[in-house]
């Protein structure tokens, strides 16, 4: 279950990068879903870390410049 929602996730993300449609994505995350579940724990760390560090850089592009 996990591994389905992290692949979409993924799929997501790589689709953001080129801004065409989602079907490009939901196959790209299909893919890499099923090449993350055959790594086991590993695979799903690795795709659970890179969905993270696309979203805290969205979060902090979207803040903007701080002034202390």
């Amino acid at each position: 279950m996990f591994g389905k929602i992290i692949g979409a996730l993924v799929g997501r993300e790589m689709d953001r990068r080129d801004g065409s449609g989602g079907t490009k994505g939901a196959l790209l995350g299909m893919i890499a879903g099923s090449g993350l579940r055959r790594m086991g724990p590993l695979g799903m760390l690795l795709g659970g870390g890179y969905v993270a560090k696309k979203a805290y850089d969205r979060r902090k592009a979207s803040r903007g410049p701080r002034s202390y």
